[in-house]
């Protein structure tokens, strides 16, 4: 640990202090993408339970308001069309990160999270409409499992942006460097993650119940 802290105290100017050893002896290659991988398997754990439990409760309307009657199926395909577009700019934010390009990773990524951003403001809109109609979480079983799913996907689109953010910092400071550059990807991979479960709350929720 001595040793690590040295190296990172001895850092050259304008480098990204390193803590950890990335050597290769203590660290398998592409060991932090398989650990990655990983917790990406647990969180779908926990999006399946939400699934399930909104499987479960989502008929439960306790003589109040459906879903039918509550979804702006419009509002909700326009959101979801702002979290699949921000998937391709991130992809061409990776695109330049291929080409060495750390200006047009930056410009991706900035709408990336313009887009994010978009998304959640409409969520969060929803959400305030919703309550405002008397159909908050304690409603109904149906709501407060609606409202659990959502809720949970949506904060992990604000902490992807946050995330997102810090990436941005980190690469105008230091560059498209190894570091900066796996960190990318670990976020590729959680933004694409995030689209996929939302496709399937869209379907699953919105669009079986307006049905």
């Amino acid at each position: 640990m001595s040793d690590a802290i040295a190296t990172a105290a001895n850092a050259a100017p304008g480098q990204p202090p390193q803590f950890f050893d990335l050597s290769g002896r203590h660290h398998p290659q592409n060991g932090t993408l398989l650990g990655f991988w990983l917790y990406l398997m647990s969180d779908c754990l926990v999006f399946a339970c939400l699934f399930a439990v909104y499987g479960v409760l989502g008929r439960s309307y306790a003589a109040g308001p459906t879903g039918a009657e509550l979804f702006d199926l419009p509002l909700v395909a326009v959101n979801t069309a702002m979290l699949l577009l921000s998937s391709i700019t991130y992809g061409f934010a990776m695109l330049s990160m291929q080409a060495r390009r750390p200006a047009g990773v930056l410009a991706w990524l900035a709408i990336t999270g313009l887009f994010g951003l978009g998304f959640l403001g409409l969520e969060l809109y929803e959400f305030a409409h919703l309550v405002h109609q008397g159909a908050g979480p304690q409603r109904s079983a149906f709501l407060s499992s609606f409202f659990a799913l959502v809720g949970t996907h949506g904060l992990h689109v604000a902490f992807g942006i946050i995330w997102l953010v810090v990436l941005m910092v980190q690469v105008q400071r230091y560059g498209l460097h190894e570091a900066n550059r796996r960190r990318l990807m670990c976020l590729s991979m959680f933004w694409h993650f995030l689209d996929v479960v939302w496709i399937g709350v869209f379907t699953f929720v919105y669009l079986m119940g307006t049905l």
